[in-house]
């Protein structure tokens, strides 16, 4: 297909998808929950983990999670007592369970106790000369596993480029946190990571549809694959090429090729 003629449909199709009707069914309806940054930046961050199988099942999960916690996120994070994590256990979703959650707290707590923001947990290792999150991305994981008490189960909920992952969720997230507001769906919250610096998220259907498109060749969803696919959006938009996200994710979910 013709640059031109994809350039067409895919921007055709994030005008359709990028608007605030698409918030009700996708994970993203979770943190549009709360006005709270902190509030904000905690259920989109679980909300994202928790991404993979239904979407239903995603947001109805994460609203369980967070009426656990009384529906305040940062505050039960920062000021909850050994007691208020009894309602934490019997939770899980797919492989994801009690023992994952409970760490999760942990390094929220550790992190919030001492930063305002999640910002500079991704950040770190990205400065403007940086093609991309790559690096902000590993040092993540790094830090997020760095606390004594680290179960080594929970180590497969946090993705990272130096493991081949194409961190579709993590990808998202930061799509979440940093793109501009002005559509009313994501919320540009973080200012440190600049909207050309992230890479599109990857699952099977963006990557059904980008190939379909010839925006990408590499069969394996992994990181490869992910940076050839943002590199060839970048032709299209360099300096919002995850925008094309929406275009990509929601032709595949509605089966549109």
């Amino acid at each position: 297909m013709k640059g031109q003629t994809i350039y067409k449909i895919l921007n055709q199709k994030c005008s359709q998808y990028e608007e605030y009707g698409f918030i009700e069914n996708d994970p993203i309806h979770i943190p549009h929950m709360y006005s709270k940054a902190q509030d904000i930046e905690i259920a989109g961050f679980f909300a994202a983990i928790f991404a993979w199988g239904q979407r239903i099942t995603i947001i109805n999960k994460c609203t369980d999670l967070f009426e656990r916690m009384d529906n305040v996120p940062h505050d039960f994070i920062l000021n909850h007592q050994e007691t208020d994590l009894k309602k934490m256990l019997g939770f899980s979703h797919r492989t994801f369970n009690d023992t994952d959650l409970l760490y999760f707290i942990s390094f929220l707590h550790h992190h919030y106790s001492k930063h305002s923001s999640l910002e500079d947990s991704f950040s770190k290792g990205i400065n403007s000369k940086s093609e991309s999150v790559e690096q902000g991305l590993i040092n993540f994981r790094n830090y997020f596993f760095s606390l004594p008490d680290a179960p080594s189960r929970t180590q497969k909920h946090i993705a990272s480029p130096a493991m081949g992952s194409a961190c579709k969720r993590l990808n998202m997230y930061l799509r979440w946190m940093v793109r501009s507001p002005r559509k009313g769906v994501d919320f540009g919250l973080w200012t440190k990571i600049k909207p050309s610096q992230l890479v599109c998220p990857l699952d099977v259907h963006s990557g059904r549809v980008a190939r379909k498109l010839g925006l990408l060749a590499r069969t394996q969803d992994d990181w490869t694959a992910a940076m050839e696919l943002t590199t060839n959006l970048k032709l299209l938009d360099a300096k919002d090429p995850v925008k094309y996200d929406f275009a990509l994710f929601g032709m595949g979910v509605e089966g549109e090729m």
